[in-house]
């Protein structure tokens, strides 16, 4: 697959995204679940969470957008919502792959 077409198509999936992780208030808010994340982002499973999302019946997922490294973070229990997003900056990589 052209990276050229896959970067601006995971952009567009992932902007949504960054809404759903706000706070929202009201009778038609509806959790983002693990279910709905896997079938629509495009993303890494990692063994553990960052320490500062780490927390006991907690997973998280990575998915690599605008030069940022964009971790999910979901609760295990029930129909597992997101309960945690925070982006890291893709210079945190600088060096790594020298």
């Amino acid at each position: 697959m052209n990276i050229r077409f896959v970067l601006p198509l995971a952009a567009a999936l992932i902007a949504p995204l960054a809404l759903a992780a706000q706070e929202t208030v009201g009778p038609n808010a509806l959790p983002f679940t693990y279910e709905m994340f896997e079938a629509s982002v495009p993303h890494v499973d990692i063994a553990v969470c960052p320490v500062d999302l780490a927390a006991e019946g907690r997973f998280c997922r990575v998915a690599l957008f605008n030069d940022a490294f964009n971790l999910f973070v979901f609760s295990e229990e029930g129909e597992q919502p997101m309960v945690g997003f925070h982006s890291y900056g893709a210079e945190l990589m600088t060096g790594l792959f020298d």
